[in-house]
């Protein structure tokens, strides 16, 4: 792995070895633990991760995960059997891969670990609007969670190109041509929780776009989220000075020498660093036919071994520790069997327990 945190598109071009694609004899084993392992309707709590065998398909995924917990922040795993398995099979497939590299995290109001990531008509725009349920374009952004794994079911019949950007090369160039408002962005800005907040929690959370730890930069960013929080009553206003930094930050991210794209395509799982990297989606239209429609599977994890991250963001996060269960949006169904499920799967992997969760 030669690739490191400061990356442009031209590096990523250049030096493919965040990609991996898996051989005949790894795909034939990750279909065959599939197939073994998988009932229909099984909640995914009850399926236990030591039972899981990826076989000759270990190695190079636990490489990729590495590569995006410790290199670049990126990697692409291509080639996860996808021909010989159903959408739900599919799913699983994405599940049972994630229960050997962390443990997964809740992503939204309804609590749910594994997402379909389809458009169901999702106004995203809207105080409550999230991504992955439309077709729009997406601010660049990170999810809610140490490490976020995509696997592509169906492709969209147009657009939907997936997009990364640095935070280190972005950082860098804020230094080099705007460092009168570069330090703007380590102050604390409101972000709506878009109405995925726990009961009796606030409607939204207040922490810096930019922070620091271990020599690296953290970027913690989504416009549509600061948009958003301005329509709440009791958040922060935020002055045209604030607003110029902001606007700065996006111009920059969007320069095309900053972009890495990549269409999905069937069988790819895209493994993003939430902390080395921002992201995005083009928008995109759907296939007529229900069964050839966009479908992805969004998983967020917490990885063993996950580096410190700044206090200042650990209101986002749940706890700044590493090697700690951390992240995800617990959303309003946080439950006892989500905090059993957690603590089983940390235990699995020799992680401790976030206490706000074990509450």
């Amino acid at each position: 792995m030669h690739l490191h945190a400061n990356w442009t598109a031209a590096d990523l071009v250049e030096d493919q070895s965040w990609i991996n694609a898996l051989d005949d004899g790894a795909r034939t084993d990750l279909e065959r633990e599939v197939k073994r392992l998988f009932v229909p309707g099984k909640p995914v709590f009850d399926y236990d991760a030591g039972d899981v065998d990826l076989g000759r398909a270990s190695a190079p995924i636990a490489t990729s995960f590495q590569t995006a917990l410790n290199g670049p922040g990126i990697a692409l795993i291509k080639r996860l059997p996808r021909e010989t398995l159903s959408e739900d099979e599919f799913g699983f497939l994405t599940w049972m891969i994630g229960l050997t590299q962390g443990v997964p995290r809740p992503q939204g109001k309804d609590s749910k670990y594994l997402h379909a990531v389809r458009n169901v008509g999702t106004n995203y725009r809207s105080p409550t609007g999230r991504g992955y349920s439309s077709n729009s374009e997406l601010d660049f952004h990170i999810d809610g969670a140490d490490l976020v794994a995509l696997t592509c079911y169906n492709g969209a019949r147009e657009g939907g190109l997936s997009m990364a950007v640095s935070n280190e090369a972005i950082n860098a160039a804020l230094k080099a041509e705007y460092p009168q408002l570069l330090p703007l962005l380590f102050e604390a800005y409101p972000f709506s929780l878009q109405g995925e907040q726990a009961p009796g929690m606030p409607a939204w959370v207040k922490v810096p776009v930019f922070s620091e730890a271990n020599g690296h930069v953290f970027i913690r960013w989504v416009r549509n989220r600061v948009e958003s929080s301005q329509t709440i009553e009791d958040a922060p206003r935020i002055d045209a000075r604030h607003w110029e930094a902001l606007d700065m930050l996006d111009a920059v991210i969007r320069r095309p020498e900053h972009v890495a794209t990549m269409m999905l395509e069937p069988g790819d799982m895209q493994i993003l660093n939430n902390h080395r990297c921002l992201h995005s989606r083009t928008e995109f239209s759907d296939f007529d036919e229900p069964e050839r429609k966009r479908l992805l599977f969004r998983l967020w994890l917490s990885p063993p071994q996950a580096e410190a991250l700044p206090p200042a963001i650990a209101a986002s996060f749940g706890s700044a520790d590493g090697n700690t269960v951390r992240g995800g949006i617990p959303g309003q169904h946080y439950d006892e069997r989500c905090r059993e499920f957690d603590a089983l799967i940390a235990a699995f992997h020799g992680m401790r327990m976030n206490a706000k969760l074990a509450a």
